[in-house]
């Protein structure tokens, strides 16, 4: 098994592509090794000693660490994901939380404002979440009022230094192009 690594414009997040789908539907991310339960790969990961989070994407998988060494870290995350994978067990367990399940219950807008809500989810959606994920990351949508557009920022874009720069100068101004009503982005 060849597992392919890739940095992400955060220093603290490496992208991981085993070369197979980790999650089929949805994504999830694990902050805590109490989070990390869920799922064995994440428990496994968390195991080493320097991890901070997990986040799982279709084909790809997000490690984030603390001021532990990458140089030390990838052998181990690698060995990690090699072994999980060979071991055929499943990346989550049974108590499988997928993020689009728990942010979907706490969106907040205004009903008069729905169709405003599936424009901006429909562009989120087709044009912003497959380039994030491109750096091993994802953007949800979390709510809307006032004019302001509220955006969950999961695996490396949590914590990103350029994340201020992605939501500002590349969600904010192609959200604004599409849909006038909004007239901010703010991660929540």
């Amino acid at each position: 098994m060849f597992i392919q690594t890739e940095a992400t414009p955060n220093p603290a997040t490496q992208k991981f592509l085993p070369g197979k789908v980790v999650m089929e539907n949805g994504t999830a991310e694990f902050r805590s090794t109490e989070e990390a339960q869920a799922s064995p790969l994440a428990a496994r990961l968390f195991e080493i000693s320097g991890v901070t989070g997990v986040y799982f994407g279709y084909d790809f998988i997000s490690v984030s660490k603390d001021n532990a060494d990458w140089q030390h870290l990838k052998p181990a995350i690698l060995g990690s994901i090699m072994e999980h994978f060979m071991s055929g067990k499943p990346v989550m367990g049974d108590a499988s939380i997928l993020s689009e399940d728990a942010d979907a219950g706490d969106e907040f807008f205004d009903e008069g404002d729905e169709s405003i809500v599936l424009t901006i989810k429909e562009l989120l959606e087709t044009r912003v979440r497959p380039a994030v994920a491109q750096d091993g990351g994802d953007i949800t949508f979390r709510g809307f009022k006032d004019g302001k557009v509220y955006l969950n920022m999961k695996g490396s874009c949590a914590g990103c230094p350029s994340s201020t720069a992605t939501l500002k100068h590349g969600v904010q101004n192609l959200l604004r192009h599409f849909v006038p009503e909004v007239e901010e982005v703010i991660a929540a």
